[in-house]
């Protein structure tokens, strides 16, 4: 198992189609995997759990990832949150 806190750096945070995007990201591994903010806890592959989080830019968040590619998953997440290209 493996946690990493990072900072979003998606301009518009995990609003809508951001959201669904890093869901479709974490739905590929086999791990399990979620992100905790402000001490909410929530499965990275629920849609409707991500956009509970009101993630918005700039903020801390922390992705725990546990299982065989738990690795891979988490560099994966966390390129999706952290490049500063623009999701369209």
């Amino acid at each position: 198992m493996i946690e990493k806190e990072i900072i979003v750096n998606i301009s518009s945070g995990l609003e809508a189609r951001p959201a669904a995007l890093f869901v479709q990201v974490a739905s590929k591994f086999n791990s399990h995997i979620y992100v905790v903010i402000n001490e909410k806890k929530v499965n990275a592959k629920s849609i409707m759990g991500m956009m509970s989080l009101g993630v918005i830019e700039g903020e801390k968040i922390i992705i725990g990832a546990d299982g065989e590619d738990e690795e891979q998953a988490m560099a994966e997440l966390i390129k999706f949150l952290t490049d500063t290209k623009e999701i369209k």
